[in-house]
């Protein structure tokens, strides 16, 4: 410190210096305030969840062990629905229709949305056409879907079997009726499919294609070293959502075929609705919903897992 200094400075210096270097900390709001705020902004959706999903869940299992009517009238029989359901050759039919169909749509959904993703990325001046014609029937309601369905595929007056030259009854035929009805979904529900592929694409870096490229790898191998792997995490998401969508099939097989012709296209929920509210058994069918929930939760697990095992 030089004399001429005032008095005083360099203690002055030194305390400025020490609380420069002393570390600042914001007073900090208790938690315990924060929490009301919290619950008071999560309260309206657990109310509403609770009000319209848990409840009527728990209500569905209390349910399916009464004997009662669809106005929830009757009295406890314990496991009689469910042992009952597992003899009940009706029942297993309509599973065994259901998982018909889900063979006919989960694949070929799939495998289809990821080849109208390919063609709509790579299009430069036909993208925003192709991607709302490809987009547009899947933002049109059931009802509609299914009496264009039935307008295009009439036995008689539908433009399909006069283009083809055929006369086949596709939902009046027991062999046809079904895959007939898995046409008419994948038709409908592609385009979303399609969406998910086509983020998924614009997602891979471009630099791996132009690298490849000047490794002289082809195009074929580009596809298949690049797109494909680094594509599988969005397939494997495509597959899990369709695999659950497609097991509970119902507005488009009863605004189709009603079940039939012969019951067969019969599947689960309409099974279910059948005993709930034509035979008025609301415990039975209860117990169908349930077993229908765990069959889901079994075979999307197993899907998963060989998913995950086929990715890794």
């Amino acid at each position: 410190m030089n004399s001429t200094d005032p008095p005083g400075k360099g203690v002055l210096a030194a305390a400025t210096a020490a609380e420069l270097d002393r570390p600042q900390t914001r007073p900090q709001t208790p938690r315990r305030r924060k929490w009301p705020v919290a619950w008071a902004f999560v309260a309206p959706f657990l109310f509403f969840y609770g009000l319209f999903l848990i409840y009527p869940a728990i209500q569905v299992c209390y349910l399916s062990l009464t004997n009662s009517d669809i106005a929830g009238q009757g009295g406890f029989i314990g496991l009689r629905n469910y042992v009952e359901l597992m003899r009940d050759q009706d029942f297993w039919a309509s599973v065994a229709h259901t998982v018909y169909f889900v063979v006919l749509t989960v694949v070929p959904n799939t495998a289809v949305g990821f080849f109208l993703a390919l063609l709509v990325v790579r299009l430069k001046r036909l993208r925003l056409p192709m991607l709302s014609a490809f987009f547009l029937p899947y933002i049109l309601p059931v009802s509609v879907v299914t009496t264009a369905a039935l307008w295009i595929l009439d036995a008689n007056f539908g433009i399909f079997n006069y283009f083809a030259g055929t006369n086949v009854a596709w939902f009046q035929d027991p062999a046809w009726a079904m895959p007939a009805v898995a046409l008419v979904t994948i038709w409908w529900t592609v385009g979303f499919n399609m969406l998910l592929f086509i983020a998924g694409l614009q997602n891979i870096p471009g630099d791996l294609y132009e690298a490849a490229a000047i490794d002289g790898a082809n195009a074929l191998q580009r596809f298949f070293r690049i797109t494909c792997p680094l594509i599988w995490p969005v397939a494997s998401l495509v597959l899990v959502l369709q695999l659950i969508a497609q097991f509970k099939i119902f507005d488009q097989v009863y605004l189709l075929t009603g079940g039939g012709p012969y019951n067969s296209t019969t599947v689960v929920l309409l099974y279910m609705y059948r005993e709930a509210f034509q035979q008025n058994r609301g415990g039975y069918a209860s117990a169908v919903a349930i077993v229908l929930v765990v069959i889901i939760i079994l075979v999307s697990a197993l899907q998963f897992q060989l998913l995950r095992f086929r990715r890794s």
